[in-house]
């Protein structure tokens, strides 16, 4: 039904992943980013599966948020 976009890899990123992860219905794509592509890869694998993908993003830069958006198009 949707595709959502999880911008952060700490501990509010992490529930909302966990929670979004939880109803597939709803959420059937989800991609966390955040500067560390590597706390997006281990959120992503505690949540399992393999339904997350993820992308490093720094929040702070403009252009990249731009340039995700356009690349994933969240609904």
């Amino acid at each position: 039904m949707g595709k959502v976009l999880i911008i952060g890899a700490g501990g509010v990123g992490t529930v909302v992943a966990h929670k979004v992860a939880q109803n597939p219905d709803v959420f059937t794509e989800i991609m966390i980013a955040s500067r560390t592509k590597a706390k997006c890869d281990a959120i992503a694998q505690a949540v399992g599966g393999g339904r997350i993908k993820t992308a490093q993003v720094d929040a702070d830069n403009v252009n990249e948020l731009i340039e995700l958006f356009n690349s994933y198009k969240p609904e």
